[in-house]
């Protein structure tokens, strides 16, 4: 069944998506045109988003057996409020208090069905954390999640190629807890995601929008709460899966805090953005970016298995390597604006 609904919802999102590229029409074609922000230079359509969720909405009606618990009947609450808002505001702009107000909506939702941050589990201590200190800490995970996933979606195959990888972490590892429920839908969102990279892969013929980008984050955060909710992994772990998106967003949030830029501004700061720019064009930044992807959600994976000391360890290497990779990307330029290779 767990294959089936993957098959299924690669082949429906694979589909929607070509079809919104090469037929959608009235609403369904949105173009995107090139910005301060973009890194496109021609106009390109960016309703992809709905080719994701409708992969995942058919797979996972298909997939579903028997009575639905309650967290995942608020969850898709909140991934319809949010990909609605967002298809708004890609059809035809929408205020940005509209846009928090809505993100706020769909953190509430979350908390409603019970999906909250409670602990902070970590290899060197572990602590329960009190009512007042949960609410705000699961409202700014959502927001920031939906917020972040929207940022780093600046770069063909990029924000489609992390779900692939950061939610297919998240679907072994429910497998390996024996909740093949949380399972399947982690694998329908990575496999959806799959169909979606059919049609972005560089030279992207179409973009996921807002639509798609943040429902994809409001997912990360939902299925990451709700995972470590249920004891399935520690909190840790998903983010590390995601870490090379929660890592470059939160760098570059503070990065341009220090140097007081407008943070509602466009701009090309994030380290993937940078190197593009810097001459490695999209198709090189991707795949080294992939095998960041991939080793972060593989060791995510391992990682909670590891006595605790090791995972510390883990931890902190990984750590290293994001301090590495941005100290690479200030290598790059250098050499790009001096001539170098």
């Amino acid at each position: 069944m767990l294959a089936a609904a993957m098959v299924l919802a690669f082949v429906v999102s694979a589909v929607a998506t070509r079809f919104l590229w090469m037929h959608g029409c009235g609403s369904l074609r949105i173009i995107d045109h090139p910005n301060d922000r973009s890194l496109h230079r021609t106009p390109v359509p960016r309703t992809g988003g709905l080719g994701v969720l409708a992969g995942l909405t058919v797979a996972a009606v298909a997939a579903a057996r028997g009575p639905v618990s309650e967290a995942w009947v608020w969850l898709s609450a909140a991934v319809a409020l949010v990909g609605v808002v967002s298809f708004l505001d890609d059809r035809s702009g929408v205020s940005p208090h509209w846009r928090l107000l809505a993100h706020l909506g769909a953190a509430g939702l979350l908390m409603a069905g019970g999906i909250l941050w409670t602990v902070i589990d970590l290899p060197w201590g572990h602590w329960r954390l009190p009512l007042p200190v949960v609410l705000p800490l699961t409202l700014l995970c959502v927001v920031w999640m939906i917020n972040l996933y929207n940022f780093m979606d600046g770069m063909d195959g990029f924000a489609g190629g992390m779900a692939v990888f950061g939610f297919g972490a998240l679907a072994v590892l429910g497998w390996q807890a024996g909740d093949l429920a949380y399972a399947a839908a982690a694998a329908i969102v990575a496999a959806s995601a799959g169909g979606f990279l059919t049609s972005n892969f560089p030279p992207a013929r179409i973009f996921l929008g807002d639509a798609g980008s943040s429902t994809l984050g409001l997912l990360a955060a939902g299925l990451s709460l709700l995972g470590a909710q249920r004891g399935h992994f520690p909190l840790w772990a998903a983010g590390l899966a995601f870490s090379p998106f929660i890592v470059d967003a939160t760098w570059t949030l503070f990065h341009r805090l220090s140097r007081g830029e407008r943070l509602w501004e466009a701009h090309r700061t994030h380290h993937y953005q940078r190197l593009v720019l810097a001459g490695w064009g999209h198709r090189k930044t991707l795949l080294y970016s992939y095998v960041l992807m991939a080793a972060s959600a593989a060791t995510a994976v391992a990682g909670v298995h590891m006595p605790a000391a090791e995972q510390a360890w883990l931890l902190v290497a990984w750590a290293g390597i994001y301090v590495l990779v941005h100290v690479k990307v200030g290598q790059v330029e250098r050499a790009a604006a001096t001539g170098g290779a």
